[in-house]
């Protein structure tokens, strides 16, 4: 009959242990997540984050230019075509990229 008491309490504390902590883990994570949102949302880092992408493409570019000039026709064609392609893009779509956005 003890046995049977202590065991419905343990089990009674185990579950309330879980609901609360479900709880308390549920309002922590939404509260992470609205500080990303915020953060990404920071105009001073979004213009970081396009600065870096726009640095990025153009140091791209520039090594790309410098390794096909020390190795010449031996960049694979594959490599050639995504380079072509980016910059490509970069010029059609004003130097901005997706980075960032979602397409939901």
């Amino acid at each position: 009959m003890t046995a049977m008491r202590y065991r419905l309490t343990f089990v009674a504390g185990v579950v309330l242990g879980y609901v609360l902590g479900t709880r308390a883990g549920r309002e922590r994570y939404e509260q992470l997540k609205k500080s990303a949102r915020q953060f990404a949302q920071n105009p001073a880092v979004r213009n970081t984050a396009e600065s870096a992408a726009q640095q990025g493409r153009e140091f791209a570019g520039k090594a790309y230019h410098v390794v096909s000039d020390r190795v010449g026709d031996r960049v694979p064609e594959s490599v050639a075509d995504r380079v072509r392609h980016l910059r490509d893009r970069a010029t059609h779509n004003g130097g901005e990229d997706d980075w960032g956005t979602s397409n939901t």
